[in-house]
């Protein structure tokens, strides 16, 4: 039996990718995937980004590893070693990342509610 994670190919071959969500074209998606040697900052050895834009090309929601975060602010403040994260317009919080599979999953979830809520509008 293989060890070897399909949904990671998946993730990987949509580098690139670039297309719109919505019958009016406001809406596109856009992944950037990478393989990178494993470290603390990225233990799955994949840089990511998968985000949401709209017409003016604003970011509404991502999620990516390419940079540290700190949450919160004050004495309160949690850093994490990880760069997993989450972005909704300007909130970040911490991704916990289990597999290609479940980040995949995970954002086409939010990009679909966004959707939905708007469509509600």
């Amino acid at each position: 039996m293989s060890n070897h994670d399909n949904s990671l190919d998946t993730l990987l071959d949509l580098d690139g990718t670039r297309y719109p969500v919505d019958e009016d074209g406001k809406y596109w998606v856009e992944f950037d995937v990478k393989r990178v040697t494993a470290t603390q900052e990225r233990p799955h050895g994949i840089k990511y980004s998968l985000t949401l834009h709209d017409e003016d090309n604003l970011r509404i929601l991502g999620f990516d590893n390419a940079h540290p975060i700190k949450e919160g602010s004050g004495p309160g403040a949690r850093t994490r070693i990880e760069y997993d994260h989450r972005h909704a317009g300007e909130r970040i919080r911490f991704y916990y990342y289990s597999s290609a599979q479940a980040l995949i999953t995970d954002f086409w979830n939010e990009v679909y509610a966004f959707l939905k809520k708007e469509e509600t509008k």
